[in-house]
Order: C-alpha cells, then structure tokens, then sequence
C-alpha cells in the first residue's frame, strides 16, 4: 500500500466558506451569527468535491489512503475567540469525517483543534475526544502558532501544552505540527511561514526535553521537516552546545517527517540525512502547489516519483511508503487491518 498522511480538504463545497465569512462578519455584528445548522451540505456534494479532484489523483497516483484533515489555511486560529474556532472547528471536522464515510477504504480523518491565541490549550481537549471517540479521528493537527505568523505562543515544549499531549498519548493518536494562514505581511502563508514553523518546532525541541516526559509521544514535522535535513549539522553542533544528547537519542523517537518536498534533489537530501524510519510518505495533495513542473513534466506534489527514483533500498522504500505510517498512526493501522488490509 502507499498512504499518503498529509491531505487537506482543499476543496471543500464553496457553502463552507460562505459560512465562515457570515462567522467572521458576526464578529463585528453579533445579532445575526451563523449557526451550524445554516451549513446545508449534501453527500452528492462532497462527492463532487473529492472524486474529481483528490480521488482522481490518488488513483492517477498510486495512492492508496490519504489521511484527509481540514484545510490548513482556513483553521486561521487568530480570527475571534475560542467560541469562533471551536463551531469551526467542529464543522470542518464533520466534513472530513463525512468524506470518510462516503469513502471509507481512501480517506481516513484527521482533525483541526479549536485553538485561540492566548487560550489554555486544555480547551481543545473535548474536540480532540470528540474526533477520536465519534469519528474516528487518527491524528491531529497542532498549531504552534496560533496568532498567525506572530509567534505569541509558548514553545511546544511549555507545560501548557501537556493537556493536550496527555490526552494524545492516552488515545495513542500523533500530532502534525501544522500551522495556518499568516496575516504577518513579513510571512508568506506557505512559502513561508510553514516552512519557518517546521524548523522553529524542531528547534523547540531540540532544545527542551519533552519527550522525557512524553516517552510515547509522537509528532510529525510536514514539509520535510523545513530547512532541518538541509542544516542537520546545525542542529547537532546546537545540541552539543545545548548539552542534549545526540538528535537521534534526544527527538528521533518521536519526531518524523514527511516527504512534501517538490523537488528530486530535496527528497534525496531528506532521505540521505534522516533515517528512513523516520520518514513518512505524503504529498499534501491538492494543496500548495498544484502546477506541473516544466522541467520534469509532471505535477510538482507527485511525490511519489521522487521517493521511487532516489537510492533507497526497496525495503525502505515500502517503509517509507506505507510501514511507517502504520506505526506512527496505530489507529490507522488498526483501521487497516479491520479492512483486511
């Protein structure tokens, strides 16, 4: 199998977005806010949604499963308050959980949390139970910088976050540390300020000792991990410095990365520096960059052509691929599995 653990749902039914925009203009106008109810989306069209667009390309690609959560850019934690994030959160979440529904053998839930800048983020404990117990949720996303792109969050590894990690670790469920949109005009949403947050998580963590506390816990890096495979010298010789143990002993345990780099010589630097386990397939299709690539002549986010042309042994190839996701998604594997798969 080839599971593909990073998709958004980017084309979501145009009434989603109509109904976030009535939620952002009730902020300024609170006599007429948009309820959950207003939000009429039918299975006809989440089909249309997805068959024409990331089914199609799954089957064009290969791709067996996608775990399939909500639109990165629309979480938007930095709009209203904790009552705005979490109806939206909660709406988003369904629809995925929808799609899963409609096709339960490609598409596997992940989930959005209601986080808000400045909120404790034990308040997004009862959604993460809610995705998990009722639909099946096998992962999640954490925002490390609510505020959108002005980073008035603490690190990752501040004990305000050990609510939400205990309970991660109790449903035995992994995090991707993924953030939103960006309203810091020094930040571009996804050529930059994703990128800078995979690398300032990683850095969060080389310099704390969160899994010292968490031993179990376990956390993916998108994008390649940002600019750390191509620094990793860095990073060790900052670690030293810092006193940690070796990167392997101090965060390798618990941190994986994913294979969302467009380009044949950044997988290749991705797969030569990180172990191979610790380095899961993904695509983050339809998502930031759709275009074909003229110099190859294929879409920039087939990933997997870049995965099966570097020179990893076939067996690290499968791992990555799919064996690997298995591990790091239990619930995943175990929902396999009741599949006969």
């Amino acid at each position: 199998m080839i599971i593909d653990c990073h998709g958004h749902y980017t084309t979501a039914p145009p009434p989603l977005a109509d109904w976030r925009e009535r939620q952002i203009a009730a902020l300024a106008d609170p006599s007429a806010p948009p309820s959950p109810a207003d939000l009429r989306i039918g299975d006809d069209e989440l089909r249309e949604s997805v068959e024409p667009n990331q089914l199609r390309m799954m089957d064009e690609r290969g791709i067996d499963v996608t775990v399939f959560s909500p639109r990165a850019s629309f979480m938007a934690h930095h709009v209203g308050d904790f009552r705005t994030s979490a109806a939206w959160a909660a709406l988003c979440n369904e629809l995925c959980h929808r799609v899963a529904l409609l096709h339960p053998e490609r598409f596997v839930p992940a989930a959005m949390l209601p986080q808000s800048p400045g909120v404790d983020p034990a308040t997004c404990v009862p959604e993460l139970t809610r995705c998990v117990e009722e639909y099946g949720a096998v992962a999640v996303n954490l925002n490390p910088d609510p505020s959108g792109g002005h980073w008035t969050a603490p690190p990752l590894t501040d004990r305000s976050w050990y609510p939400l990690y205990e309970k991660l670790v109790e449903y035995d469920v992994p995090a991707m540390v993924h953030v939103s949109t960006s309203v810091n005009p020094a930040f571009h949403t996804t050529g930059a300020h994703y990128l800078n947050a995979d690398t300032t998580a990683f850095m969060q963590l080389v310099q704390g000792d969160l899994f010292a506390d968490f031993p179990t816990l376990r956390l993916v890096i998108p994008h390649g991990g940002g600019a750390v495979p191509y620094h990793w010298g860095r990073f060790r010789g900052l670690a030293m410095a810092l006193g940690k143990p070796p990167l392997e002993e101090h965060v390798l345990g618990n941190v994986f990365f994913d294979t969302c780099v467009y380009h044949q010589a950044g997988i290749d630097l991705l797969l030569d520096v990180v172990p191979a386990r610790n380095v899961l397939f993904a695509s983050e299709m339809i998502g930031a960059v759709r275009d074909v690539d003229p110099c190859s002549g294929h879409h920039f986010d087939d990933t997997r052509r870049y995965v099966e042309a570097s020179s990893l042994p076939a067996e690290h190839v499968a791992a990555v691929q799919e064996l690997n996701a298995r591990a790091v998604y239990p619930r995943l594997d175990a929902l396999l599995k009741r599949q006969g798969r």
